[in-house]
């Protein structure tokens, strides 16, 4: 199985957005970051902010933000709104003519691949995706300046 581009940006563009959450980012900076043309860019926006995973600010200082927390975004679901064609092979379709539906095992192995693949996915959210933060245990104090006498020592 292979996921389309559109669904490939969007991962992208929520993992952006997400490590920018005191912001509105843009298209152009999305789209300059990961070199992704900002034409398809404003396609995969324009889907996720109907899924409700991002909102969008139009105007002047515009942009757009997560519309949840990143921990409430679920991979697999995100996948699942963008992607259309999970038929694996042509049994799995409405107009599938081959000969051996009914009596074949591999479709029925293919869709439990299929139901693990998603089913992993939908173990991780956007949260997981994200970079670990460096966060000091200890507030860090700045150094005092040292006189002429003891920078010398």
């Amino acid at each position: 199985m292979r996921l389309t581009l559109m669904t490939d940006y969007a991962l992208r563009l929520l993992m952006h957005v997400a490590q920018r959450p005191e912001r509105l980012c843009t298209i152009s900076e999305v789209a300059q970051a990961y070199s992704i043309s900002e034409a398809n860019l404003m396609k995969v926006t324009h889907q996720l902010a109907l899924q409700g995973w991002i909102e969008t600010v139009r105007g002047k200082g515009g942009g757009m933000r997560l519309a949840r927390e990143p921990k409430q975004i679920h991979i697999g679901a995100v996948i699942r709104g963008l992607e259309s064609d999970f038929t694996l092979v042509e049994c799995f379709g409405s107009d599938s003519r081959c000969t051996l539906t009914g009596d074949c095992r591999l479709a029925g192995m293919l869709q439990g691949a299929l139901h693990s693949f998603m089913a992993h996915l939908d173990g991780f959210t956007l949260a997981d995706l994200m970079p670990p933060t460096f966060v000091s245990a200890v507030p860090l104090i700045p150094a005092r300046r040292l006189s002429g006498e003891e920078a010398q020592t």
